[in-house]
């Protein structure tokens, strides 16, 4: 239900636009989030974004440099990748935490127990 693009091949200091669509069921209450995987990795967290209010959070590292969005109104959300470094090379997932609380709703969520459905995600590779 989820569907990952944008991922690709760019040199370093280069920039790609990752999305995530929801191509089925409505998406609208929903917190969203993006993690990557290295290879012989953990999954981490990237940054997420509240159903209310578009608040956002991000790993530390990555603060300044990437940018999470959404379009409601395209059930769609997008992760900037600016000043890309050999390290950020990963797939890169997207997931969905359906809002149930009102309490929620201005929240965003970092760990992967809290998402309700993921993508299938989208390979980063970056060059040095």
């Amino acid at each position: 239900q989820l569907q990952a693009s944008g991922g690709g091949l760019v040199q370093a200091g280069g920039s790609l636009r990752l999305s995530c669509a929801a191509s089925e069921g409505d998406f609208t209450r929903y917190a969203w989030g993006w993690f990557r995987q290295a290879p012989g990795k953990e999954r981490e967290f990237v940054a997420g974004i509240s159903w209310r209010g578009g608040n956002t959070n991000y790993e530390n590292s990555m603060k300044g440099r990437f940018t999470i969005s959404r379009d409601k109104n395209k059930n769609t959300v997008y992760l900037q990748l600016n000043t890309l470094e050999p390290e950020d090379a990963a797939v890169y997932y997207c997931a969905a935490k359906k809002i149930q609380y009102n309490d929620e709703a201005d929240s965003y969520f970092s760990t992967e127990v809290q998402y309700d459905y993921w993508g299938q995600g989208t390979l980063v590779t970056v060059s040095s």
